[in-house]
């Protein structure tokens, strides 16, 4: 359509000045609003690299390692790693987020090998490495890959074989420690083997992951069956799938033994309530989705409370139990700098 516009418009041209009009008769013709705005973008020299850039009027979108990324201006500025505005020791920013302009653009841009350029309009220069732009890009963390975890029943754990890992290889090696970890993220339980049965022991097993919690149960609960403790977990009796500390602000999950009196939910909603409570119920208490372990004096079991319920038969005689509660963020942690994903 656009060479039929030129065509025309050249025709015209033509039958204006066999007429004699003068040149200043008619106007030079507006070709932007003849032809739609072009797009440029900007590719690396090396086609290995497999690298193009547009800059938008509102954001820059970059193309890289086969994926499409979008970043505002603001967004760019605000994460500049230069000496002025980033302490590289102290991985804290110096730049005021607030002084920067909501509207800035770059005046100019530019790559350099694996290196964007970015000259802002006070004339500072912020430098972004492509693979950095990449991991901390939206759409790049979507094409993160992350610890798997596997969505397991009893057959498929049972099936996968889980080794348990030797206390003293949990202790004294970090191969043995992640080995634990690993686990423990694929299945939100995991094992320790041959540990001296005693609460000293327990303790320094957890402790080699994370903080251990300080709870209205001290750091570490050590318990037999007494009743006159109010709590049914201190008895012979059955426990529910359940998760613990439900009652806490920042509780870990669902416990229907500890569930306080429904008076925060309107009347057009309670029978909803319950319906969905027998609901989640039932999946819960299906034979196939319950693996039952039996547990000795030397056998410690960590539960991820976010992901999997626990519970006990009822027993007889006398039994003695000693645990403790982790702060999530340090299990996390460590898990993250021994190389996995968390």
């Amino acid at each position: 359509m656009w060479c039929h516009r030129l065509l025309h418009l050249q025709s015209r041209l033509q039958n204006l000045l066999r007429r004699g009009v003068p040149c200043w008769a008619f106007q030079q013709p507006n070709f932007k609003s003849l032809f739609p705005l072009a797009i440029h973008w900007h590719h690396t020299a090396s086609e290995s690299l497999k690298c193009a850039w547009q800059q938008h009027e509102d954001h820059f979108e970059l193309h890289y390692a086969s994926t499409v990324m979008r970043f505002d201006y603001v967004w760019l500025r605000d994460h500049c790693r230069s000496a002025s505005c980033y302490n590289s020791k102290t991985h804290q920013r110096s730049l005021d987020t607030a002084s920067v302009d909501l509207c800035i653009k770059p005046k100019t841009i530019r790559l350099d090998e694996t290196t964007l350029f970015f000259t802002w309009p006070d004339g500072h220069v912020t430098k972004y490495d492509l693979d950095w732009l990449l991991r901390n890009s939206y759409e790049g963390q979507k094409q993160k890959v992350i610890q798997p975890r596997i969505l397991w029943n009893a057959e498929i754990y049972q099936r996968a074989q889980v080794p348990s890992v030797d206390f003293q290889s949990f202790l004294e090696t970090n191969e043995g420690l992640k080995n634990f970890l690993q686990n423990f993220l694929l299945y939100g339980i995991a094992f320790v083997e041959n540990v001296p049965p005693t609460q000293e022991h327990t303790e320094k097993l957890a402790e080699r992951i994370s903080l251990i919690r300080e709870t209205i149960y001290g750091r570490m609960w050590y318990f037999t069956s007494d009743f006159s403790r109010g709590d049914t977990a201190y008895t012979k009796l059955a426990l529910d799938r359940h998760t613990d500390t439900t009652y806490f602000q920042e509780p870990c999950g669902y416990n229907n033994y500890d569930r306080a009196v429904i008076n925060t939910v309107p009347y057009d909603v309670v029978h909803r309530w319950y319906t969905a409570h027998r609901t989640l119920t039932v999946e819960l208490r299906r034979p196939e989705n319950e693996f039952w372990v039996k547990l000795k004096p030397g056998r410690v079991l960590f539960i991820d409370n976010w992901r999997v319920l626990h519970g006990r038969e009822s027993f007889t005689g006398y039994r003695q139990l000693c645990g403790c509660y982790l702060t999530r963020d340090d299990v996390l942690n460590t898990a993250r700098l021994l190389g996995l994903q968390a």
